[in-house]
């Protein structure tokens, strides 16, 4: 079976689909691994080293797609007018596509299907047990929510430990986390071990004991309505209009009192809650940050522009692009690995060729298009039926 892992093209991504340390593994199960040349430059890992892991370097993405059965990406293949050359044209008919293939904007999920591609999106890995180790979202999430907080220093005019000093006692800052998922704990977290005074809110009542554990005081609108504000796949549900309003006057309250306020807030296929108002920045106390990691999907702050750090009121709005990529190296080694671990159990152990089981509660969740139709029902898809074993 031969893999090809491409250079990422789409701005501001410096991430690979796969390391060093996943292709050593590869090769040792059997697989022959094409990776074109400069993949990994943005992540620290230069060509030699996969070289020495066992990897053919391709000197194009032409070379390195040319005759592949499974191409791994991060983002999703760059399109006819979207980039420097049209990637998707250059996949080979019955080749299968892994990556992050953003299927809730699905116009270009049926170009997959007439591409003749199968294709599994890994944001859709379900959270089970099983699948902890493929769980991209956690693992990127996990490093967005680390480097928001060392952003939201470096834009923050103060210390944030508490300092006893000959001069006088600075204050340690104050920390509200919004949205309490991967993201946000990593955040509470990591503002925590600066010595940060840390509060956060979340709809889901289940957030509260890891929220506390943590170390950060819970911020708590209606306890009865938390209770049911949880998917069965554990995100946050969008909630009414009556509690949308008291959580408002809630979070306003207490952003009147903070010095940093860290975003989170995702619900999946639908645009960021809005949070944060105009109005409610404009109450923060002057030197105040707020970082915004929901800004690609509309942002939890209102004022918030995607790719761009701001000052609004006195405020500086922080929402870049792509935070994971900004700490490259380890995201894609994390994600390399979940990659690796979803693709080893669609490998037949004996032809060492791919054998999709269709039943597999995994492969359903991810499986896009295949066999030239897109199977993936929440996305207007008709399953097939599941080949007879």
């Amino acid at each position: 079976m031969r893999i090809a892992v491409l250079k990422e093209r789409r701005p501001a991504e410096g991430r690979v689909a796969a390391s060093p340390d996943t292709v050593k593994k590869m090769v040792a199960l059997g697989w022959q691994v094409a990776v074109e040349a400069g993949a990994g430059a943005g992540a620290a890992f230069p060509d030699p080293a996969y070289a020495g892991a066992g990897a053919t370097l391709a000197p194009d993405a032409a070379a390195a797609i040319a005759g592949a059965d499974v191409v791994l990406k991060v983002q999703r293949p760059l399109a006819a007018g979207e980039g420097p050359f049209d990637e998707l044209a250059l996949l080979p008919s019955g080749a299968t596509l892994i990556g992050l293939l953003t299927p809730y904007a699905n116009d270009h999920l049926r170009q997959y299907a007439s591409a003749g591609l199968t294709s599994f999106a890994m944001e859709l890995v379900p959270r089970i047990t099983r699948a902890q180790t493929m769980d991209v979202l956690s693992s990127q999430a996990n490093l967005a929510g680390y480097k928001a907080v060392l952003d939201a220093a470096a834009e923050f005019g103060h210390a944030f430990p508490m300092m006893m000093t000959a001069a006088g006692t600075i204050p340690p800052a104050r920390v509200l986390v919004l949205g309490a998922g991967v993201a946000g704990l990593q955040a509470i977290a990591t503002a925590r071990r600066l010595g940060a005074i840390v509060s956060a809110f979340d709809v889901r009542a289940a957030a509260k004991e890891q929220v506390e554990s943590l170390g950060a005081s819970f911020v708590e609108v209606d306890a009865a309505a938390a209770a049911q504000a949880e998917t069965a796949g554990g995100y946050a549900k969008e909630m009414g209009e009556d509690y949308r309003r008291r959580q408002s006057e809630k979070i306003h309250e207490t952003l009147k009192k903070q010095d940093i306020a860290i975003c989170t807030a995702l619900i999946p296929g639908r645009p960021a809650p809005r949070l944060i108002t105009e109005a409610m920045v404009r109450d923060m106390k002057p030197g105040s940050v707020i970082v915004d990691l929901a800004a690609e999907q509309g942002g939890n702050c209102e004022l918030a522009q995607h790719g761009a750090v701001i000052e609004r009121h006195g405020v500086r709005i922080v929402a870049h692009a792509n935070v994971p990529s900004r700490v490259a190296a380890d995201a894609s080694s994390l994600y390399a690995r979940n990659l690796l671990a979803f693709l080893t159990p669609l490998v037949d152990k004996d032809t060492k060729q791919l054998r999709v089981d269709r039943a597999d509660e995994i492969v359903k969740a991810t499986l896009l298009t295949t066999g030239g139709a897109l199977v993936h029902e929440q996305f207007g898809g008709a399953p097939a039926a599941a080949p007879a074993a």
